[in-house]
Formats: structure tokens, C-alpha cells, sequence
């Protein structure tokens, strides 16, 4: 054991190591949500209704981003992770500036496909490398700050590139969002070294996990399955909620898409990285060693804030609006650190990768495919012969709202048996 922990990282590499993964998630949110932003000029220009235009920004990226995700974080768990994330990171940022470029639907479908593609290597990899760096005590404090980057890339994906689109129209924010990205990339491969696969565990695993292998595990894992299940109900309520709310803005209150997207970009920026960071130092507290109260504590939290959502989109005051998106937005930013933390320590470190896959295609399907392509059929169906509009979008998101209570029932399930789950996954595969 102390030899494991005398093997820790030099610190300054490490905190880098960590910097630069949590830049690269920024990047990828930001990517995928710049379309968020200007939905409504893309259906506009491209002559669409809500359904088509949720289809043609959400449902491509969703499919080959889930199709990709689970053969590339398979072989993150065997490969270069470095090497991985950096090619990820260049292709999704080319074909970010690709999606400026579309003329038509066809073209922003076949570019929206390349960013699912590139994106579908970011994530589990990133979260895998950045758990080689640190120990499993202070691991939930590192994807803590590694999930800062939501927040700062829904930021970029709302403000910047509402101001950017507002003076040089909506093809100019993708240029904003997709070449730093390609700079970016190059930086990881530059560098960044690959660091050795658990050697930080208290018990290194050993081998390579089969998939049948590591999927047959999970099952085994009630708590991971939960786990990966409330945060992707809450991906789903949420992010699909945020996802047409700066078009809601637009319809119901007649802000411009610069107004909209300062609203939503300081209500991202600010509310999520307070309530990452509050969420990072509340799962370090001694009282929260025990991981079941970690999991009380996101199904309230994520409980409460659906209440908030609800008063939100029914109200027809600007003024309770903002307060209410001030109030919720920010909590689904709280779930992501401590869910990620929950499973790596649900998973041998020689399948976290994988089980990240799971829980980033879980999260992927209700936002970008459920959430998203229904609340644009909803909006249609409400708007009848007359086109969607304002009110049609207004109860289409009523109907997506209540789903926070859903992601609380799984959490407090999951707290019922991550206690001898973890301890099931600490050397599971050691010799």
C-alpha cells in the first residue's frame, strides 16, 4: 500500500494533467451545445419545424456518438488514452467549424455525425486518465474540477457564441467553438504522457476485462446501475430542458439571441461552477465518506430543483423565470462530479473506462435523442395546424419537467447497496 501511494504523480503534472482534461471537456460541451444557442436562426434558415431542427442538431450526434462510444472507451481500457482523446478532440473540433459551413440539412446531419463521432472519444478516457493521477481519496475532488468544464463550456456554448451569432450570424459560432479546439488538441499530444492504469488503487488490477466481461460486472453493480441511470435521468431532464430553453426565451419573451444567450451563458458560468464546486467540497466532508449519503443528498437536491423547473416554464414572468433558472440550472451541474466519482469506484480500474461509456451513452440517449427529438415532436403536436410556437414549446417542456423525480427515485435506490458494491469492485481481477 504505501509503496502504491508513494507512487503519486509530481504535483505540478498532475494539477496540468487535470487543467487540461477539464479544458478539453469544455470544449466538448461546448461543441455540442452551441446549437442550443441558435437553434431557432437554423430552423429559420433551414426552413424546419421543432421536431426537424431537434432532429437535424440533436438525433445524429446522439446516434454515432452512442454507436462509437462504447468500441472507443473499450479500447481506451487497452490502449493510449492520450492518443485517444487528442484525435477525438482535433476530428469533433474540425467538424464543429464543418457544421458553419452546411448549406443545407443533409450537410449539418453529416457534420453533426463527425462531432458524435470525435466526441464519443472524449469523455470516458479523459475521466480514466485523470483517476491514474490521483488517489481514490482525493479522486472525487479531481472529477469535481474535471466537471468545471460543463459549465464553462455551456458558457462558451451560450454567451459566447449568442454575442459571436448575434454581430456575425449563427455560422460564425461554430467557427468560435471548433478551432481552439483543434489547438487544443494538438497541446494534449504534445503534452501529455499517458500515465500507468491503477497504480494508485489500493489493489491494482490486473489483465485486460473482456466487454461481456465488464457489462455482465455492471449488471452485478445494482448501485453503478442506478447511478449511471439517475444521471442519465437527469441528463434528460435538464440538459433537455436547457436545451430549447434560449429558444423558449426568444418565442415567449422576445429577447434576441445575444440577450438569451448572456442569460443562460452567466447562469451556466456562475450557478454551475458554484454549485460543482459546492458539490466538490460537500462529497469531501468526513461525514460524506459514507457514499449513501452522497446519494441522499443528489436525489433532494435533484428532487427540489425539478420543483423549480416546473415553476420555471409555467410561469409568465420574465422576472420568476430568470429567478427560477437561476435557481435550478445550477443543479444539474451538482450531479455530474459526485456521479462520476460513484462509478470509477464502482468499477475495477481496468473497466472504468467502460462504465463511463455506459453512463455517457445512457446520459447521450435521454438528452440528445429522447429529451431533445421529443419535446420537438411534442411542440409540433401542441402547435397543431398552426406551427409550433411559443405556448406549443411552453407545454412541451411541462411535459419533460417532472422527469427530475424520476432520476431521484434511482439515486435513492442506489443508495441501498453501494456500500458492498464498492467493496466488491476493490480488486476485482487482482492476482
Amino acid at each position: 500500500m504505501a509503496t502504491t501511494r508513494a507512487e503519486v504523480a509530481p504535483l505540478l503534472q498532475r494539477w496540468y494533467v487535470l487543467i487540461v482534461m477539464c479544458a478539453v471537456y469544455a470544449i466538448n460541451i461546448g461543441a455540442r451545445y452551441v446549437v442550443t444557442t441558435v437553434f431557432e436562426p437554423i430552423r429559420l434558415e433551414l426552413k424546419l419545424t421543432d421536431a426537424g431542427a431537434a432532429f437535424v442538431t440533436g438525433v445524429p450526434l446522439a446516434l454515432f456518438y452512442v454507436g462509437c462510444g462504447l468500441p472507443i472507451a473499450w479500447l481506451a481500457d487497452r490502449s493510449n488514452r492520450r492518443n485517444i482523446v487528442a484525435t477525438s478532440l482535433i476530428l469533433w473540433s474540425g467538424f464543429t467549424v464543418s457544421c458553419g459551413l452546411a448549406l443545407s440539412s443533409l450537410q449539418f446531419v453529416l457534420a453533426r455525425i463527425g462531432v458524435g463521432v470525435g466526441e464519443a472519444g472524449a469523455t470516458p478516457p479523459s475521466t480514466s486518465i485523470v483517476s491514474d493521477c490521483f488517489p481514490p481519496e482525493r479522486r472525487l475532488m479531481a472529477l469535481s474540477i474535471f466537471a468545471l468544464g460543463a459549465p464553462i463550456g455551456a458558457y462558451l456554448g451560450a454567451d459566447t457564441a449568442g454575442a459571436v451569432a448575434q454581430a456575425y450570424g449563427w455560422r460564425a459560432a461554430f467557427f468560435a467553438l471548433g478551432v481552439p479546439g483543434v489547438l487544443l488538441g494538438a497541446l494534449v499530444f504534445l503534452t501529455i504522457r499517458e500515465p500507468r492504469r491503477g497504480r494508485l488503487d489500493a489493489v491494482a488490477a490486473v489483465g485486460k476485462a473482456s466487454f461481456p466481461e465488464s457489462l455482465a460486472f455492471l449488471w452485478r453493480q445494482r448501485a453503478a446501475f442506478h447511478v449511471i441511470m439517475g444521471s442519465g435521468v437527469c441528463s434528460l431532464w435538464g440538459w433537455g430542458l436547457v436545451w430549447f430553453t434560449p429558444t423558449f426565451l426568444l418565442r415567449t419573451y422576445g429577447l434576441n439571441v445575444a440577450q438569451a444567450g448572456s442569460l443562460m451563458g452567466h447562469i451556466h458560468l456562475v450557478g454551475g461552477v458554484a454549485a460543482t464546486v459546492v458539490a466538490a467540497w460537500l462529497m469531501s466532508r468526513p461525514f460524506m465518506l459514507d457514499p449513501r449519503r452522497s446519494l441522499w443528498t443528489l436525489g433532494w437536491v435533484t428532487g427540489c430543483a425539478t420543483i423549480l423547473s416546473i415553476i420555471a416554464y409555467w410561469t409568465h414572468s420574465l422576472w420568476l423565470a430568470r429567478v427560477m433558472l437561476w435557481a435550478y440550472v445550477p443543479a444539474i451541474y451538482f450531479f455530474i462530479g459526485p456521479c462520476m466519482a460513484l462509478v470509477l469506484n464502482l468499477a475495477p480500474s481496468h473497466m472504468r473506462s467502460t462504465f463511463t461509456a455506459w453512463s455517457v451513452l445512457v446520459g447521450n440517449v435521454f438528452n440528445l435523442i429522447v429529451a431533445v427529438q421529443g419535446v420537438g415532436i411534442l411542440s409540433d403536436w401542441f402547435g397543431g395546424a398552426h406551427g409550433s410556437d411559443a405556448a406549443s414549446l411552453r407545454w412541451a417542456l411541462l411535459v419533460l419537467a417532472p422527469t427530475g423525480f424520476w432520476a431521484t427515485w434511482h439515486f435513492f435506490l442506489a443508495a441501498r447497496t453501494v456500500v458492498p458494491d464498492m467493496k466488491r469492485a476493490v480488486g476485482y481481477g487482482s492476482s
